[in-house]
């Protein structure tokens, strides 16, 4: 009996000690894997308006020195075409749209908490010319006299900048006139390459993105009362998997350094 009881007690160690170890071991492994799942990184999809790219590239290195476990990835073109993909389940953090109709509609859904938002920007709208060109244009009086010119304009059922432009239009009494003259554009950046390449007489654009170009020249500044108010608002999408992230960059978005770049390039920071 006495030596049964000797054989028992090293097996009753040795159990012991492969339960703490086991225990040890499971316990690192957890914290091994909290150590990388803190050091992943995040990427966060931004669908914003194309006129946004120029500020939105410089921000974008900005945050991700402060941010290091996060990286951004941009979506530019229309705020029409962008909340259409939203609509349809496009996998998007955040909507920086250029008008708040689109913006607003995504609310309508539920696809956006209107708390988790804000109107952050305004712009303004101009008519440009390529600064080689012959054409006599000095205002948007004058576009009534294209004759056989062209005129770039963004579609207005999907590019803001292209709605208020055929609202300024209508405002003066012109539209019907150069309809027939107009050439219809994605986004307004390929406006702006329309006009920049001489291909088209004129083109109207955000200030912003005249202000980006040499090879531009602004000939008049549409009057803010013949269209709707150009204003950005920026929003977190409810889909995000990632609403800490996408939180830090909407605030992000809001702090003076980002500030100082969308003033840089043109536009108003609204308060």
């Amino acid at each position: 009996m006495k030596c049964k009881g000797l054989m028992i007690l090293p097996l009753l160690l040795l159990m012991l000690l492969t339960s703490g170890c086991s225990k040890n071991q499971s316990e690192e492994q957890t914290i091994k894997k909290s150590i990388e799942k803190e050091g992943e990184t995040v990427e966060l999809t931004i669908s914003a308006a194309a006129s946004l790219e120029d500020a939105m590239n410089e921000i974008k290195p900005l945050f991700e020195k402060e941010n290091i476990h996060i990286k951004l990835l941009f979506n530019y073109g229309g705020s029409g075409s962008l909340q259409k993909q939203i609509i349809q389940g496009a996998p998007v953090d955040l909507f920086f749209s250029a008008a708040k109709d689109q913006y607003n509609e995504l609310i309508t859904k539920g696809l956006i908490d209107e708390t988790q938002g804000k109107d952050l920007l305004e712009n303004s709208l101009v008519l440009i010319i390529p600064k080689e060109s012959n054409q006599r244009i000095k205002g948007f009086a004058d576009l009534s006299k294209l004759e056989n010119g062209k005129l770039a304009l963004g579609t207005p059922e999907a590019v803001p900048a292209g709605k208020y432009g055929k609202q300024t239009l209508e405002k003066m009494n012109i539209w019907s006139e150069v309809e027939n003259q107009l050439v219809f554009a994605k986004d307004v950046r390929q406006v702006l390459t329309y006009v920049e390449t001489g291909n088209v007489d004129a083109g109207i654009v955000y200030k912003t993105d005249a202000l980006t170009s040499e090879k531009v020249e602004i000939v008049e500044e549409a009057e803010k009362t013949s269209h709707d108010p150009i204003v950005y608002p920026v929003g977190i999408v409810k889909g995000t998997k990632h609403m800490q992230e996408a939180e830090s960059f909407f605030q992000f978005l809001q702090e003076e350094s980002a500030k100082e770049i969308f003033e840089e390039y043109g536009f108003i920071v609204l308060d």
